[in-house]
């Protein structure tokens, strides 16, 4: 969510961005925010004026009792009550009219950095930089789903049978590589200074619009029948609804932080493009990134993450590139974006392992996450990026390396 005073001063700015992010069907919501904005504070104005009168003709109720004006006392009460009416009823309409701006104004995206490329998909990223040589093997390599398989390591029959498609056991060694990869990726973050956490795996739904868009939520979330909660797609859901409410000091920004949780993801239309494999899955285990600073930290920070991920995959002598996301394919919420891709030697390309994102204060300003300065309370920045997604995706690529020796290695 952006800030108002963007619309009220800079209308045509909030609109370019929309512009850019092909959402021409949003342009109206600019005006619209605009004029109840103006009644809002017109609302206000009135509200003030009338609890002004009220005082007025409270304190020449006082006197008029103490002069023993009693008749003159009784007409100032019945202008009071008069008051108080008019007053409760102006309070319901400004409430009404700040809840109406407050949806719109949830529609809006964020502005987003200006060295964004402008493209209305993922089809126009462009690529950054690559980090390691593609391996092109001189034999085929089997489908990853087959080489983990050859281990006794996945059960997807059995999974259709209890959960459905998109479900699988992890079985024996692969089961391990999986919980060591994990490992791996905790402990790489915490030796880069981040705090260890494992967060709730359920977040009440105010949580959930305080993080991600409305489109997002009815793509990716699965909500809890007769409660108010959901399963989080990604533990960066819940660590930054940890900080909810909150006036963070100071000294104690940057917050960095490092968590694990299962993810759950509805997985809207995607679902069987992967149908044999591990991609696409409605569960799946992450190690995430998540960064609260200050604003004009934030840009320092992204490029951290995303170059701690590069050097996780490198560290596993796995070839990956970066990817600028363009303007069209970044999620209302973002103001910068890049995918980390790994090289797959099976299928002789690129695929995304993770996303780096700062959202500037989109999030802390929906979840009123603030920091106390010297200039008084202002909204932090909030940045995530995966270190590791889906790990036994990794069982692919080692094959070209020797899998079998990585394997025993990661497990020793």
């Amino acid at each position: 969510m952006i800030d108002i005073n963007l619309i009220r001063n800079n209308k045509e700015l909030v609109k370019e961005n929309i512009k850019k992010k092909f959402q021409d069907e949003k342009l109206p919501l600019v005006d619209e925010i605009y004029e109840l904005d103006l009644k809002s504070r017109s609302l206000k104005q009135e509200i003030d004026k009338c609890r002004n009168n009220r005082k007025v003709s409270s304190d020449v109720i006082g006197q008029l009792m103490k002069n023993k004006e009693l008749e003159k006392a009784d007409n100032q009460r019945k202008l009071v009550q008069d008051l108080n009416k008019k007053i409760e009823e102006l309070e319901q309409e400004e409430e009404q009219v700040n809840e109406t701006i407050r949806t719109k104004m949830l529609l809006i995206p964020q502005i987003i950095a200006d060295d964004v490329p402008i493209g209305k998909d993922d089809s126009e990223n462009v690529e950054i930089e690559r980090f390691g040589a593609p391996n092109i093997p001189d034999y085929e390599i089997p489908y990853h789903a087959d080489i983990i398989e050859s281990f006794n390591g996945l059960d997807k029959e059995s999974s259709g049978r209890t959960s459905g498609n998109g479900f699988y056991y992890l079985m024996g060694d692969i089961a391990r590589l999986h919980s060591a990869v994990l490992s791996y990726a905790r402990d790489f973050m915490i030796n880069k200074g981040f705090t260890y956490c494992i967060p709730p795996f359920m977040i009440r739904s105010d949580v959930v619009s305080g993080v991600m868009s409305f489109t997002e939520m009815e793509n990716m979330m699965y909500k809890i029948e007769n409660d108010d909660l959901y399963l989080i797609g990604t533990s960066e859901h819940s660590m930054i609804g940890k900080f909810k409410g909150q006036i963070v000091k100071e000294e104690d920004l940057p917050i960095t932080l490092t968590s694990y949780s299962p993810c759950f993801r509805k997985e809207v239309g995607s679902h069987g493009i992967e149908e044999r494999g591990l991609y696409r899955v409605h569960q799946f285990e992450k190690q995430e990134m998540v960064v609260l600073c200050k604003k004009e930290e934030a840009m320092d920070w992204y490029n951290k993450m995303w170059s701690y991920t590069v050097e996780f995959f490198r560290s596993l002598d796995i070839p990956v590139r970066t990817i600028e996301c363009c303007s069209g394919d970044l999620a209302d919420l973002k103001v910068k974006s890049c995918d980390v891709e790994a090289w797959s030697p099976r299928q002789q390309k690129y695929f995304e392992v993770g996303s780096c994102s700062t959202l500037g204060d989109a999030q802390a300003r929906r979840l009123a996450i603030r920091t106390k300065t010297k200039d008084g309370n202002q909204f932090v920045a909030t940045l995530n990026k995966p270190v590791v997604g889906l790990c036994t995706q990794i069982g692919n690529w080692l094959k070209s390396l020797n899998f079998q020796a990585k394997l025993t290695l990661t497990n020793a």
